[in-house]
C-alpha cells in the first residue's frame, strides 16, 4: 500500500522512531513567526494547542466524531496533515488516523513529559503541535496518529 500523494510506501513505526532520533524529512515550505504573530492569526485554544502543545479534552473536540470527507490541514499555516479516508473510529477521544498524506507533512520528536515515554507529531512546516503517534493502530502499518482537533481544519469534499 502507498502513502497516495507522493506514492511512497506506508510510513511505518520503525520510521517514526527514526524520524525522531535522528531527524525528519526536509518540509517542502517553512513558516517561521513571532509567538506574537501566531497569537493573532490563531484562535485561543489553537494557539494553546499548536504553540502551547496543550491537549484538548477527549471527546469534547470538533473532529473526534466527526467522518465527514474531505483533507484536514494544519490550522496554522494550512499544509496538507491527513485524509479522512485514513481517519478511524479509535475509541481514544480524538481523532485519529492511520497515516500522514505525506511522509513530509509531519515531525516527530520524543515527548517524556507527564512521566510517559510518547512520540508527539508536530506539523513539519510551522512546527505546530499536532499531538502523538503509536503504534497500537489497525493492520496494515498499525499506527495511530491521535491528534487535537484545534490543531486542524478540515477542507470538505463536495459531489
Amino acid at each position: 500500500m502507498k502513502i497516495k500523494d507522493f506514492g511512497l510506501p506506508l510510513l511505518r513505526w520503525c520510521d517514526v522512531l527514526i524520524f525522531a532520533r535522528y531527524g525528519n524529512p526536509e518540509p517542502v515550505r517553512r513558516l517561521d513567526l513571532p509567538e506574537a504573530a501566531w497569537a493573532t492569526r490563531l484562535t485561543a485554544r489553537q494557539f494553546r494547542v499548536l504553540r502551547g502543545a496543550e491537549t484538548e479534552p477527549a471527546y469534547r473536540n470538533e473532529f473526534c466524531r466527526s467522518y465527514v470527507p474531505g483533507r484536514y490541514c494544519c490550522a496554522g499555516c494550512g499544509q496538507l496533515l491527513f485524509d479522512s479516508a485514513t481517519k478511524y473510529h479509535a475509541i481514544s477521544g480524538w481523532p485519529s488516523f492511520t497515516q500522514p498524506a505525506s511522509r513530509y507533512a509531519l515531525r516527530f520528536q520524543f515527548d517524556d513529559s507527564h512521566h510517559m515515554h510518547r512520540v508527539e507529531v508536530r506539523c513539519n512546516v510551522c512546527a505546530g503541535h499536532l499531538g502523538h503517534v503509536s503504534a497500537d493502530g489497525p493492520a496494515p502499518a498499525g499506527l495511530r496518529f491521535c491528534i487535537n482537533s484545534a490543531s486542524l481544519v478540515l477542507e470538505e469534499v463536495y459531489g
